[in-house]
């Protein structure tokens, strides 16, 4: 026993002052290996712990996985029952749609059928109001071939000096015969030097008559149509201008007589292109005809003029007639007078017929005001009639003290 106290109290280490023995380092590793023994035991105890938790979790998760496999097995079930129906209603339907399909292509197809006819007929009367069109479409052809060969004759009286003079002086006297009375114009009238112009217009009030020329000179002006080259335009427009001035001359010296025509004369030019050519581009000429006193005038101008001239003989007419006229004015201005007089009579007559009707009017009110008071009166038994009208008043009633009846209220008075 001392030996072994004294085995146990031999130091083994030292640590600083202190010193460890044998026994303390066996006692300290006792000591340890009981705390490393109870941990085994805390460690073994929790594991078991957690184990079991597992194993509850487990179950818990089973128990939810049962619980989640019938819930998933039922929905199954009720999946396949919905989709038993709705296959039942699919079918419903698709029997209905394959049924208002049909529907649709009978009635699509009897529509087309009826479109199709529809068509067809009025294809057909297309075509026949297209034959219909040809047919019409050939009578203008036929029209216009003949208006082409009428063009072509045209051309060649145009092409013929007299027969262009003819042409001119034609449309000239169209113009005049359609603006001027019967009268007051002559074709073709003979003056005092034996000259005779294409027309003469009569003014009024004996004034000198108006000379119309329509011998226009267009040889040169189809030359400048004709020519090709700037030499042969120049040369050409110098000849159209040199015919024109001789033209001027002519009809100043021959239709110009003081007394007997006017101061001015018309050259008719029975084209408004060439009208428009000569203003354009020989200014010159046109002053030169007008220091000859010799106006240049187109189909339109012409038309104008002889406007002028109508409206002018017109005033000189109704001057002529103003004594008619006043006298018609006056014996107007009597019957206005005497249709005045008249309308005042007949106003006296309604004026008269509506006092009347106003004193009849007051009459019948008296009259109903009267019905009305005699509507209102109520008689008793044995009452005595009334010897004359009385004024009713309907508000108030007064009762009687012996029927107890209700009566109107009487007051006698005057109209």
């Amino acid at each position: 026993m001392n030996d072994l106290s004294t085995i146990l109290s031999e130091p083994v280490a030292r640590l600083g002052a202190s010193t460890i023995t044998l026994g303390h380092a066996l006692a300290f590793g006792a000591l340890l290996f009981f705390g490393l023994f109870v941990a085994l035991v805390v460690a073994l105890w929790r594991s078991a712990k957690a184990r079991a938790v597992a194993a509850a979790e487990a179950a818990d998760h089973a128990r939810d996985a049962e619980a989640r496999m019938a819930g998933i097995l039922q929905a199954q079930a009720e999946m396949q029952g919905r989709m038993g129906a709705i296959a039942e209603v699919f079918g419903a339907r698709q029997a209905e749609l394959t049924q208002s399909i049909g529907q649709r292509l009978d009635a699509m197809t009897g529509r087309i059928g009826q479109t199709m006819t529809e068509q067809t007929k009025s294809t057909h009367e297309s075509l026949a109001k297209l034959q219909e069109r040809l047919a019409v479409i050939d009578t203008a052809q036929g029209n216009i071939q003949s208006l082409a060969g009428q063009v072509v004759q045209l051309q060649a009286i145009l092409s013929n000096k007299q027969t262009r003079g003819a042409f001119g002086q034609s449309r000239m006297e169209a113009i005049v015969a359609d603006g001027l009375p019967h009268g007051a114009y002559e074709f073709q009238a003979t003056l005092s030097n034996g000259s005779r112009p294409d027309c003469l217009v009569k003014m009024p009030n004996g004034a000198p008559s108006l000379a119309i020329d329509a011998k226009f000179p267009l040889e040169a002006w189809n030359a400048i149509r004709a020519a090709d080259g700037a030499d042969l335009k120049k040369v050409a427009a110098q000849a159209f201008r040199r015919d024109i001035e001789i033209h001027v001359r002519d009809i100043s010296e021959k239709y110009l007589l003081r007394g007997e025509t006017q101061d001015t004369a018309f050259m008719f030019v029975p084209s408004e292109s060439v009208f428009a050519e000569i203003h354009e581009n020989f200014e010159a000429v046109i002053q030169k005809a007008h220091r000859a006193r010799v106006v240049i005038v187109s189909p339109s101008l012409l038309m104008l003029s002889i406007q002028v001239i109508q409206a002018i003989l017109k005033d000189a007419r109704m001057r002529e007639q103003a004594h008619l006229i006043q006298g018609e004015v006056i014996r107007l201005m009597e019957d206005v007078q005497r249709v005045d007089e008249r309308v005042r009579k007949l106003q006296g007559h309604f004026g008269q017929s509506a006092k009347d009707i106003d004193d009849i009017l007051v009459s019948t009110s008296k009259v109903t005001k009267r019905g009305q008071k005699i509507e209102a009166l109520e008689f008793g038994e044995g009452e005595p009639d009334a010897p004359r009208a009385a004024n009713v008043e309907a508000t108030p009633r007064v009762a009687d003290s012996k029927t107890g009846q209700l009566r109107l209220r009487v007051v006698e008075g005057d109209d």
